[in-house]
């Protein structure tokens, strides 16, 4: 099982990004993919979460309104998109996934909110 996040960086107040997380070694299309996030001193929370097929989804209500999960099972990927960043929005987000029983992550993408 692989996982990897792409798509952080450096963006203004306001701004927006669509984070990607490309999954291999596991059916992609059969599994809950959640996105967690942990800012500087703070505790890894939790996201959103897209269900499998047909793909329901919850988000924290911090980012409500504001973020959108989705994913492409065409391609193994899913993604956040994120509009009207903050500051407090500044963190290293992960993708993750439980497979058979095990919880797996990604390694990471940095967002950086700041002007």
């Amino acid at each position: 099982v692989q996982l990897v996040e792409s798509g952080g960086g450096l963006v203004q107040p306001g701004g927006s990004l669509r984070l990607s997380c490309e999954a291999s070694g596991f059916t992609f299309s059969d599994y809950a993919i959640n996105w967690f996030r942990q800012g500087p001193g703070k505790e890894r929370e939790w996201v959103a979460t897209i269900s499998s097929v047909p793909g329901s989804t919850a988000y924290a209500d911090a980012v409500k309104g504001r973020f959108t999960i989705s994913r492409d099972n065409a391609k193994n990927t899913a993604y956040l998109q994120m509009r009207g960043l903050s500051r407090e929005d500044t963190a290293v987000y992960y993708c993750g996934a439980r497979v058979r029983r095990n919880d797996w992550w990604g390694q990471g993408t940095q967002v950086t909110v700041s002007s």
